[in-house]
């Protein structure tokens, strides 16, 4: 019952957070891999991003399974089966997600590793601009400031991109989309918890499913079906090794992000996220050997600096309205009222 020793706490969340980076940025260069390889020139994006929502509902069925049938000591995961009212229920949620995951496959089809975290660094403004007009909350002023640096680092890193050369317009396209639909999906996630019982797990396996199902149209229009058919390594076990590979990572992301939050907080979370995407670049610059100019690395720190600013001063209004309660109680209780 005691609580663990600092420096086992200290390494357990060492060990916590780089499992996080790890699974999330090689997730990253998996994906940019089946999604843009010249060596795969594998067109169908819808096709990689459908089987990765398939394994995740199947990992997410095998697993609650096993531990049902495990023995008492194993962790309990919810029993999981296909309820079609449920399913009608989160389907505007599937529609937001099948946007979210397919613009960021997109966006990272079209842009390179290193410009990613830039081109769809609209994620927190988003959020303010959906949050007032949907849920009329208001944003303070010093987080509108900050979010005024990630704007401005925003377009900084499309003027370098097109100064550079590599700028694709499409790709910035699908990097605004793939952050509205961030904030749009964290949004109905908290709408549609209460019809899977605040389940995550649940909401993980409905979402796919729903997915899934959505997909093979799209799929059908855009006439993904006719290019697989004619793709020399359709039959390849390497190329489906890759494939169940970053399926696995896309599933596992869910898990660690979760541990991540768990074991630190909210907060710690996403100044690690901010650390992260920094590494990510820098590794993405290395293993691809560009260069980049003075001002396009000004553009990435002015999105890491505005979102590590606007993740700081959330968590300290965050704490003020925890403290207030109190404070008031506090009164209340030395003036005998």
């Amino acid at each position: 019952g005691r609580p663990a020793p600092f420096v086992l706490r200290a390494l357990r969340i060492a060990l916590v957070v780089c499992l996080y980076w790890f699974t999330s940025i090689t997730m990253v260069f998996l994906n940019k891999y089946l999604l843009d390889s010249p060596s795969l020139r594998l067109n169908a994006p819808l096709f990689v991003t459908f089987f990765q929502c398939a394994l995740t509902a199947a990992l997410c069925l095998g697993l609650s399974a096993g531990a049902a049938c495990g023995p008492p000591g194993c962790p309990s995961l919810p029993a999981l089966r296909l309820d079609p009212k449920v399913s009608r229920s989160v389907l505007p949620l599937s529609v937001v997600f099948i946007g979210m995951i397919t613009s960021n496959n997109l966006c990272l089809k079209y842009v390179g590793v290193a410009f990613y975290n830039v081109g769809r660094s609209l994620t927190t403004v988003f959020n303010v601009l959906l949050s007032y007009v949907l849920l009329k909350q208001t944003t303070s002023l010093y987080a509108l400031l900050a979010c005024g640096v990630i704007i401005g680092g925003f377009w900084l890193g499309v003027d370098q991109e097109g100064a550079e050369g590599t700028l694709s317009w499409t790709g910035i396209f699908f990097g605004v989309l793939a952050s509205m639909c961030v904030s749009l999906n964290a949004i109905y996630t908290k709408k549609v918890l209460p019809v899977v019982d605040g389940s995550i797990w649940r909401l993980t396996f409905y979402n796919n499913v729903n997915a899934c199902v959505l997909f093979l149209p799209l799929m059908l229009l855009l006439g993904e079906f006719h290019t697989l058919y004619y793709f020399d390594k359709l039959g390849s076990p390497n190329f489906w090794g890759v494939m169940t590979l970053g399926g696995v990572f896309g599933f596992a992301i869910g898990y660690v992000t979760g541990l991540q939050i768990k074991f630190t907080s909210p907060l710690t979370h996403n100044v690690s996220g901010t650390a992260k995407a920094c590494a990510q670049t820098v590794l993405a610059v290395v293993y691809f050997e560009e260069t980049k100019s003075f001002l396009w690395w000004m553009s990435n720190l002015m999105v890491l600096g505005g979102s590590f600013a606007y993740t700081w001063v959330k968590g300290l209004e965050m704490r003020k309205e925890q403290e207030e309660p109190n404070l008031r109680n506090n009164e209340k209780n030395e003036t005998g009222v």
